[in-house]
């Protein structure tokens, strides 16, 4: 069984760290910004994973996060997951070679299950988390792209024709919730199967060290993510893992 785990998700636009709120972003510094102003290194001291996401999801801008990640990925020593724009194979050996331990897709799982399985067959399941991203709207839930431009379908039809067997984990994220500090929709949650293998990652609402616990003690919950590090600043994240420890055993590194 895995264990509980405490994920910071980075989120990127262009050399830009960024943050959201219902999908609407907010630069904030670049990344050397980023390290000089919030000790970054240290930080990833007290997570579990890091997930680094190339936000816009443009192709003419991979090569240069792919150089940004390289560059994040020498000052972390902590399983690292990358995501955005990744279209096929040769990018994630790209993203990989870039230091990354798994790949995050989103596109891949919306639009080209094939490139999916292949890549699936090549690295293992066990290096993909599929990215899902969901708004509720009148009491039902619906599945968003990546950009929340389009709807894709309802997420009980979605739910129903997953391949999971292509896929590692999990990662939902609730734009109703996301960036408002108000904690995660755990109600999501509850529309997948209770008795399907895949691991979850929650995403969308962290606003304190008690949302983390919320979303840790759901039995269908494997870990808790976060994008919005001003919320956890200072001794933030520190603190927020030695109250998970007195409730859960984390991984350590």
């Amino acid at each position: 069984m895995l264990k509980k785990r405490l994920i910071f998700t980075l989120l990127v636009d262009g050399d830009q760290f960024v943050l959201s709120r219902n999908f609407t972003l907010q630069k904030v510094g670049n990344i050397n910004w980023l390290f000089n102003n919030y000790n970054f290194s240290n930080i990833s001291s007290f997570i579990d994973e890091l997930i680094i996401l190339n936000i816009r999801n443009k192709r003419e801008n991979f090569e240069n996060f792919s150089t940004l990640v390289t560059k994040i990925t020498k000052e972390i020593f902590i399983p690292i997951g990358v995501g955005g724009g990744i279209e096929n194979f040769k990018d994630v050996k790209k993203i990989l070679r870039c230091g990354a331990d798994k790949i995050v897709v989103n596109n891949l799982l919306l639009n080209n299950r094939n490139e999916l399985k292949k890549i699936a067959k090549t690295i293992g399941r066990q290096s993909i988390i599929a990215s899902i991203d969901i708004l509720k709207k009148e009491n039902k839930f619906y599945v968003y792209d990546n950009d929340r431009a389009k709807v894709t379908k309802e997420l009980k039809e979605f739910l129903k024709d997953i391949p999971y067997e292509n896929i590692g984990e999990l990662y939902i994220t609730s734009i109703d919730r996301d960036g408002t500090g108000q904690g995660y929709l755990i109600e999501i949650i509850d529309k997948f199967k209770s008795n399907f293998q895949t691991p979850i990652i929650i995403s969308g609402g962290a606003g304190n060290w008690r949302h983390l616990i919320q979303g840790l003690e759901h039995k269908d919950i494997n870990a808790v993510s976060t994008a919005n590090l001003l919320n956890f600043i200072g001794s933030g994240f520190k603190n927020a893992r030695t109250e998970l420890l007195k409730k859960f055993d984390l991984p350590k590194w």
